[in-house]
């Protein structure tokens, strides 16, 4: 049977939900502030992976303007019954202080490609939800609750309360039936059943270093629950040295050949660091069923491991991700997003300059309203990725070009504007995540001067925690500018807090016009090359 080696989606994709449908295995990841919401991979193999859409696409589904960093579309749960994909979601408005803002809702689809309904309001009581599909044809929806008042710990256990699919609405008690384990932190519940067991899979520890997944059953749904004898199924807390660490949160799927799978978030820490620019990724790990009626890792132990046994199902590759993308298709490439907005016709256009992306330039770097930033997820430590840009700024403030981006406290940005004589000159901006109010830094003693018109050609090289721009005026002969970075700050660990930050690097192109007129910028291409030997 073949390898599979782990993480099978690399780069910012946690919190896997996985489903099967007959011989098709999908998995929905988080995506946070990037839009459009919820990622969805599809595999035959459980080896080959590739995304097959983003359900929530449109302003009645999601609108994000104006939520915080790392907020935004928390832990997705996918499912299929009655014909149908269940997709559950959160939309987090606020998450810092005693308070978090957590709505939950339901959208539904016939097929995985759509078309995906209007959202159903669910509830607002704690984050994390998913939705269970019982024998009977009850379905029952659990989150984790949360308690501001922080007497003890603010997250309280685990809620359930059944969902009347005619009625489109809770129903009926709301009950508490888990705790949690000592470890604490108890979130991402899931629920399945097997042999008149009802078995909950819930995150513990955080989603930092101590993250596992713990493992509880009963018999009836609403509890007790008893644990699972080693408490957690997968963690690698005590495995400082495993090459997959923060491992938790994931789901569990039994394969059309009887053989059992369970999905988990991990990162990948820079070496000697504990900084994974690469955010929370997704593995998969084999299980079994014991006699005693648990699952447990099929190569022993709770720690994740990096090459699994893969299933017996025939491999099915898929065709590899272009390395350039040229936008002559007049459609945004699948592997770009951009932040929060469901109106993107005011952020770019793919057609108002056939062959180019065209970004409108709109509020200041970091806002978490409207911006016009559109990028691609960092995959590997060690890429390289160019762009080349006309642009013809008026006034510094109008800036475009080149950005690696985190969040608006963590960024480096390869900029095109104005100097004070008005013309054209490249800047190196950074916001290194270190100050409260994210105030910028400008790597160059002086703005490199530019020619007054043509297109720029920008680059950057990426190796593990050293980034390197670079410039060209013919794509041809490149020159450094600047200094080398620190990559190392575009990672969660690099801001404030255990759990303070929640996504992963981008690399992609940007604009910004803060006196308000959105002067246009014109990108002819955007190409990504990543070492395959720096995945591991």
């Amino acid at each position: 049977m073949p390898t599979i080696r782990n993480p099978i989606l690399p780069g910012f994709n946690p919190d896997p939900a996985f489903c099967r449908v007959g011989d098709d295995y999908y998995i929905a990841t988080s995506t946070f502030e990037w839009y459009p919401g919820v990622q969805i991979h599809h595999s035959r193999d459980l080896a080959n992976w590739r995304l097959v859409g983003r359900p929530l696409n449109r302003r009645s589904q999601l609108d994000m303007r104006g939520n915080p960093d790392s907020c935004g579309v928390w832990a997705p749960a996918l499912t299929y019954a009655d014909g149908l994909f269940w997709l559950i979601y959160t939309d987090v408005k606020r998450r810092l202080g005693n308070f978090k803002d957590t709505h939950n809702y339901l959208v539904t689809a016939p097929s995985i490609e759509g078309p995906w309904s209007d959202p159903v309001y669910m509830n607002s009581s704690g984050f994390d939800p998913s939705l269970f599909h019982d024998e009977d044809g009850r379905k029952w929806f659990v989150n984790m609750v949360w308690d501001h008042r922080r007497r003890r710990s603010s997250f309280d256990g685990i809620l359930l309360q059944e969902y009347s699919a005619t009625e489109q609405r809770l129903v009926g008690p709301i009950k508490n039936i888990f705790k949690g384990s000592p470890l604490g932190l108890v979130e991402g519940p899931h629920l399945w059943k097997r042999n008149g067991w009802y078995y909950l899979t819930v995150a513990e520890g955080g989603t930092a270093y101590n993250h596992a997944v713990t493992m509880a059953r009963s018999r009836t749904i609403d509890g007790p629950y008893e644990l699972h004898p080693n408490a957690h199924l997968i963690t690698s807390k005590d495995a400082p040295d495993a090459p997959l660490q923060r491992a938790g949160h994931g789901f569990y799927v039994e394969t059309s050949t009887g053989e059992v799978f369970h999905t988990h978030l991990c990162s990948r820490p820079l070496p000697g660091t504990r900084r994974s620019p690469l955010g929370r990724e997704t593995a998969i790990q084999r299980v079994v069923w014991n006699e005693d009626g648990w699952l447990y890792l099929a190569q022993g132990g709770q720690v994740p491991a990096l090459e699994v046994e893969g299933p017996d199902l025939p491999p099915h590759p898929f065709p590899p991700e272009p390395d350039r993308y040229d936008f002559d298709d007049g459609e945004l490439p699948s592997v770009f997003q951009w932040l929060r907005t469901p109106e993107p016709d005011r952020i770019f256009s793919t057609t108002a300059r056939p062959g180019h992306l065209r970004l409108y330039g709109r509020e200041s770097i970091g806002s978490w309203f409207e911006q016009a930033l559109v990028a691609r997820r960092q995959t590997s430590w060690i890429y390289s990725a160019e762009t080349s840009v006309e642009f013809q700024p008026e006034t510094y403030q109008q800036l475009a070009g080149l950005i690696c981006y985190y969040d608006r406290a963590r960024f480096h940005y390869l900029a095109v504007s104005t100097g004070d004589d008005g013309g054209r000159v490249l800047q190196v901006i950074s916001c290194l995540g270190d100050h409260p109010d994210a105030l910028m830094t400008y790597a160059l003693e002086s703005d490199l001067p530019l020619p007054a018109s043509g297109p720029v050609h920008l680059g950057v090289d990426v190796r593990q925690a050293e980034l390197q721009f670079r410039w060209s005026m013919d794509g041809v002969t490149w020159t450094p500018v600047g200094p080398v970075l620190d990559a190392s700050i575009l990672s969660d660990e690099a801001g404030p807090g255990a759990h303070g930050s929640f996504t992963g690097a981008f690399v992609g192109m940007a604009a910004h016009d803060m006196t308000g007129r959105a002067l246009p910028a014109d990108f002819d291409f955007f190409r990504y090359r990543e070492k395959p030997s720096s995945t591991i």
